[in-house]
């Protein structure tokens, strides 16, 4: 039995009673302007985004081995309860409020949701209502520290992630968005492109990952060379397959319409997709390895990620070779990572890191006008040079933001809670140790 412990439960009920006394009742709600195709394909592409989430549970939870996958499952299920809880609380307005200096959005801009409702909608968003708008947005904000937990899974101490994730998404997450996609963000106002997260999602995460794999240090049996195999790979192919589903919500969404930069968007995303899968298994044939449906799954998401950011910028024939390219150097990455002392339990960074990368690099080399005409410098490819080194420079500063203020969260979450379960509940499994349940084999 676990000691009693009061505080989140005190907490909860203290930000509850907090919206009874701010309820945020709108004076009058903003329908001029507003376009009801764009409304609902944008509701639509809202829930295709948090479907990702129960997405990558059942892709994380195959990998692992059979004693962890109901822990490492949970830990992308509770990201979807925390993060909406702050994402309403003061997540959105860090993100996306009256910018401090380009760095950060002033928490008090809607804190509790206030002015939301009645509010003017955004201004890169000018059809849906804010709430719409805020509430997709909403989905980036939960799967990004979901994905995380990749890289630490089987030796992470469950309440010890919860406040992590928090911390990370006010600290990290936030400013990034904000950064990127706010008018007056540092990096909006660089020039630099990132359609729909590949800077503020998959760059942060996969650095985030890195510095969780480095600061928890190697699970007993990776030191021992007797790692388990993945517990279940249908779970990993069905999850590759609500995560693919998803995406389209993700990119094809980030059109904030039901427009023709919403198709450009989808059918990049599922091109890029589709290359990476198929280069992933032939660069493992190439080095004479079998073709595997792990291999497949984990080229497709990559190539997912690495269209992310360009998905809305570049042509359908583009993402064809940023898909292979992306697939390609992840899997070497990922092999090298094999060879190392690192242990970065499910390659989060090789994957999104290191994929969030190339698509922050191929964006600056392939981005268009035609495609976009919100695109002001054009890529490298079409003789421009100015977009490709600001996302260069861009590039640096991110990886340097994401990784450092990530590697200090760690430590101060390992200060108030220990990160590290005990080596008696991790040769036991989370599943047991951390929650009580187990995987009953068929």
């Amino acid at each position: 039995m676990q000691k009693p412990n009061y505080v989140p439960l005190i907490i909860l009920l203290a930000i509850s009673l907090l919206g009874v006394f701010m309820p945020a009742v709108p004076t009058q709600i903003v329908t001029e302007g507003l376009d009801s195709g764009d409304i609902a394909w944008m509701l639509v592409a809202s829930a295709m985004v948090l479907l990702m989430t129960p997405g990558l549970a059942y892709f994380y939870g195959g990998m692992v081995n059979n004693k962890n996958v109901i822990s490492t499952m949970l830990q992308s299920f509770i990201a979807m309860g925390v993060i909406s809880i702050l994402w309403v609380t003061v997540g959105f307005s860090l993100a996306f409020g009256e910018s401090v200096g380009g760095l950060f959005g002033n928490p008090m801009t809607y804190f509790m949701f206030n002015g939301v409702l009645d509010s003017t909608p955004w201004s890169l968003a000018p059809t849906i209502p804010l709430a719409l708008f805020a509430f997709f947005q909403l989905k980036f904000a939960v799967i990004t520290p979901a994905l995380v937990t990749g890289s630490m899974a089987e030796r992470i101490n469950f309440r010890s992630y919860v406040l992590f994730i928090l911390l990370f998404s006010v600290f990290v997450y936030a400013p990034l968005a904000h950064w990127t996609w706010h008018p007056e963000g540092l990096l909006f106002n660089m020039g630099v492109l990132d359609f729909a997260g590949g800077t503020v999602v998959h760059m942060s995460a996969g650095w985030a990952a890195l510095a969780g794999a480095l600061y928890l240090k190697r699970r007993k049996s990776h030191v021992e060379a007797s790692v388990l195999p993945p517990a279940n790979i249908p779970f990993v192919l069905l999850g590759t397959g609500l995560l693919w589903f998803g995406w389209f919500g993700f990119n094809a969404g980030s059109a904030v319409g039901a427009s023709a930069l919403a198709v450009s968007a989808f059918a990049t995303t599922n091109t890029a997709a589709g290359a990476a899968g198929i280069a992933w298994i032939l660069f493992d044939v190439a080095r004479g390895k079998k073709v595997s449906a792990l291999g497949f799954c984990t080229g497709a998401v990559v190539g997912l990620v690495a269209i992310t950011p360009a998905a809305g910028f570049v042509t359908i024939p583009s993402s064809i070779f940023i898909g292979v390219v992306a697939s390609m150097i992840s899997n070497y990455i990922a092999h090298l990572r094999t060879k190392s002392t690192l242990d970065d339990t499910l390659d989060v960074f090789p994957c999104h890191g290191v994929g969030g990368m190339v698509g922050m690099v191929m964006t600056g080399i392939f981005a268009n006008s035609g495609v976009n005409s919100g695109v002001v410098d054009q890529g490298l490819a079409y003789g421009e040079t100015t977009l490709f080194f600001n996302h260069m420079i861009a590039l640096v500063l991110v990886s340097a933001f994401a990784f450092g203020m990530s590697f200090l969260l760690l430590k101060v979450t390992d200060m108030i809670l220990p990160l590290r379960v005990s080596e008696e509940d991790e040769k036991v499994g989370l599943d047991i140790s951390q929650h009580d349940e187990f995987l009953v084999e068929a």
